[in-house]
């Protein structure tokens, strides 16, 4: 098999990481097969969750998941910098300053210069958004627990324990991240 080899036809978005993982370690046989598997594995059930809240939550009540994500660090950490929502919800700044235009358009936050540095933007939660982010959140956490009833509850507490090992683990692999 080349690397102009077609794939075969009945390859599927999980059938996916199998193919991909075999013919990595034919091609490259000092490939880490399992790291391979692992990342991509764990990429494409975040994927398939994210999909899922988007299209089944979020879209159908007009929001978009990073819209989601500011709203919701509002909410549980209340008013804060624009710069510290950009890191709690995992976005650059600049995808940060362009999703603000329509948060705050919609009515849903407000923001103004922060009186300790007049160059800093305070972001908060208007009460619109407040109630916008409950009602949201209900039916978020209904898909969250229809996903996490796939896994005893031994075996969800396993999975988050392993996930922060991971995460923990990142700094020894020197991984970047968004700040």
């Amino acid at each position: 098999m080349t690397h102009n080899t077609a794939p075969p036809d009945d390859l599927t978005f999980w059938s996916f990481v199998d193919y991909a993982v075999q013919k990595a370690e034919r091609e490259l046989p000092s490939v880490n097969a399992e790291a391979m598997r692992m990342v991509l594995t764990l990429n494409r059930v975040t994927s398939m969750i994210i999909y899922d809240l988007e299209s089944s939550v979020h879209r159908p009540r007009g929001w978009t998941w990073p819209g989601f994500r500011v709203l919701f660090a509002l909410w549980l950490a209340g008013p804060m910098e624009a710069k510290t929502t950009a890191e709690i919800s995992g976005m650059s700044r600049a995808a940060l300053s362009a999703l603000l235009n329509t948060l705050e358009r919609d009515g849903l936050l407000s923001r103004e210069r922060a009186t300790h540095d007049r160059r800093a933007l305070q972001l908060s939660l208007t009460e619109s958004g407040y109630g916008a982010i409950l009602g949201v959140f209900r039916a978020h956490n209904r898909r969250e627990s229809a996903w996490a009833e796939a896994l005893e509850p031994e075996e969800r507490h396993e999975l988050v324990r392993l996930l922060n090992k991971l995460m923990a683990g990142s700094a020894d692999a020197q991984a970047k991240f968004r700040t």
